[in-house]
């Protein structure tokens, strides 16, 4: 449920348990927070209101665990790791009891396998219906390793003319996963050179998002929930949210001054701002000073929505076109650069092996979030590996 949503449901009167995982319900007062701080009020009294509200109404349940309520016709809920987000769930429901008993499974958002600091999500062993997310149901990503030498190659080259990258990411999720890997290539590949005469040892990487900049915080205090190959990089030594090349821009003024001095030098610098789309936040800033140099770069490593300013640079930026930020019109001289595999959704392979890896498999398949030609080829696909189940798209 995105937090927009969910601040509607308590204005219209909610007032029941909350059910999410344990570090949810770390992370999600902090994003509630910022989606009323932008969209709503800056009412401190308000906000505090509405956030102690929420913290009574929270149910943290451990991954795994199954969770009844309800009577005469029970109802169960089980929360499994989705890799998508730290925090992020698949939800199991059993209704009924005996024979009658039906089990429902709502992937929310499905993470792809190996996606830095997440375990892999895990296929249930059973379901009657699967309503299914499509985001990528028409493609794949490239592997783990092929994207960070991509990631790699991508920067020294935007580097080498001493501009900023800039990379448009969301505050939770992608910015650390792009943290975990950035701090791996510098480990790598410390003396080589990222730019002219600046090794990767001595590039600044800068977050300039006070919202992502606390989820790294907390992202980095619920190590118990990383995956294996994250705590055995904690283990010898490193840290990988909190290297020594990261700078982190705390207030505007800050902000203000970093726009204007990685602007005018020469530099090198990888920047990484929210939003993801460029639909607003500081990004922005850094896009009506920078678009019109060709110095700059822009980096996407995520989904860019139809409508949004993000596809606009993206589909436009490589043919000289322009872009409308805060009401003007700005030309994308920078240079533009796409990596898929950065996507935390998982691809049209890991949808339908989430499927087949299921010991009984499905007799229902509801595919959502999607555009149409990624539902539609997703739709293909699985109803070829079950030919007898009912694989649907439907109308909205």
């Amino acid at each position: 449920m995105g937090a927009h949503r969910l601040i509607s449901v308590f204005a219209a009167g909610f007032r029941g348990p909350i059910f999410c995982s344990e570090p949810s319900a770390r992370l999600l007062p902090l994003v509630l927070e910022d989606a009323l701080e932008v969209g709503v009020t800056r009412d401190r009294a308000l906000i505090e209101l509405f956030l102690s509200q929420l913290g009574r109404r929270l149910r943290p349940v451990p991954y795994g665990q199954w969770t009844e309520f309800g009577d005469g016709a029970p109802v169960g809920i089980r929360l499994q790791p989705a890799g998508h987000i730290l925090g992020s769930a698949y939800v199991e429901c059993r209704v009924g009891r005996g024979a009658a008993r039906r089990r429902i499974l709502f992937s929310g958002d499905l993470g792809a396998p190996w996606s830095p600091l997440l375990p892999a999500p895990r296929s249930p062993w059973s379901t009657d219906v699967v309503v299914l997310e499509s985001t990528y149901g028409d493609r794949l990503h490239q592997g783990r390793r092929e994207r960070r030498q991509t990631l790699r190659r991508v920067l020294e080259h935007a580097l080498r003319d001493g501009g900023t990258v800039l990379v448009p990411a969301f505050s939770i999720g992608r910015t650390q996963e792009l943290l975990y890997e950035l701090e791996q290539v510098i480990h790598d590949h410390a003396n080589e050179p990222a730019a002219v005469d600046l090794p990767w040892r001595d590039l600044d990487i800068v977050v300039d998002s006070p919202l992502a900049s606390r989820f790294t915080r907390v992202y980095r205090e619920l190590k118990p929930f990383w995956d294996r190959e994250a705590r055995r990089r904690v283990a010898s030594g490193r840290h990988p949210l909190s290297f020594e090349q990261l700078t982190t821009i705390p207030d505007h003024k800050a902000h203000e001054r970093a726009v204007d001095y990685l602007t005018r030098s020469h530099r090198p610098a990888v920047v990484l701002a929210a939003s993801g789309m460029c639909a607003g936040g500081r990004i922005v800033n850094y896009l009506k000073a920078m678009l019109g140099d060709p110095r700059h770069d822009i980096l996407f490593v995520g989904y860019q929505a139809q409508g949004t300013p993000g596809r606009a640079i993206q589909t436009y930026g490589p043919r000289g076109g322009y872009v409308k930020l805060d009401g003007g019109s700005y030309d994308i001289r920078a240079a533009v650069h796409t990596i898929q595999g950065y996507s935390a959704h998982a691809d049209r392979k890991d949808l339908v092996g989430f499927i087949r890896r299921m010991r009984r498999r499905p007799r229902e398949i509801r595919l959502v979030h999607g555009d149409p030609e990624a539902k539609e080829s997703l739709r293909v696909e699985l109803q070829t590996l079950l030919p007898d189940a009912n694989v649907l798209v439907p109308e909205r």
